[in-house]
């Protein structure tokens, strides 16, 4: 899968994402797009997911697959972290 379907959550307002993801869809005609996320913005990744599936493209999208990882890098103090990530993939129907 190509980066161009990819949506990268990061601190933007939320439904920013949302409509990247309703955009990929519906004017770029992908047929899947996959929503990327680490640490603490997990938890709005799974909301957008959900919120454009079911609300946006409901009938019309759903979850594909989630993929959980955790990554190793250095942070800005010089220290050695595992950052947990995400990537849920939606389809078209």
């Amino acid at each position: 899968m190509a980066d161009e379907n990819s949506i990268f959550i990061g601190g933007k307002p939320f439904m920013n994402y949302v409509t990247g993801v309703v955009m990929q869809f519906t004017t770029k005609g992908a047929e899947e797009v996959i929503v990327k996320a680490r640490g603490k913005f997990i938890s709005r990744a799974v909301d957008v997911a959900e919120v454009s599936a079911k609300r946006f493209l409901a009938e019309q999208v759903q979850v594909k697959g989630i993929k959980i990882d955790s990554e190793d890098f250095e942070n800005k103090e010089g220290r050695e972290v595992r950052v947990s990530s995400i990537e849920i993939t939606l389809g078209k129907k």
